[in-house]
């Protein structure tokens, strides 16, 4: 059973800093990523990382503030968010790809998808 496991989340002052991971089990996994959904709007991509050669893909809203990185022997993936703003308020989902990709943008390259966790910054 594929099961992907986020955790992390939390409220936070504008200007800090919290850390996502995604634990994944069940199968391979070649490309994870992270998407966000904020109240009223689509969800949107932030990030991805290739999890053989590490490659790593951000929005132009997130680049230079979070970091993705992996622990391919825990299965693991984590986003490093600092410099947090209140327009990054939202539920952050781990979506994880069993397709032979280099990177993923797009939500409909993924086949896997975390339950969501909420992340919250207060101005």
């Amino acid at each position: 059973q594929v099961q992907l496991v986020e955790s992390g989340g939390g409220l936070v002052q504008a200007g800090g800093s919290l850390r996502l991971s995604c634990a994944a089990s069940g199968r391979t996994f070649y490309v994870m990523g992270w998407f966000r959904q904020a109240p009223g709007k689509e969800r949107e991509f932030v990030a991805t990382i290739n999890r053989s050669s590490g490659s790593t893909s951000y929005a132009d809203s997130v680049k230079g503030r979070f970091t993705m990185s992996r622990d391919n022997a825990k299965s693991t993936v984590w986003l490093a968010m600092n410099l947090l703003q209140p327009e990054d308020t939202a539920v952050y989902y781990c979506a994880a790809a069993s397709r032979r990709l280099g990177l993923a943008l797009n939500e409909n390259e993924y086949n896997y998808w975390g339950q969501g966790t909420q992340v919250t910054v207060s101005s």
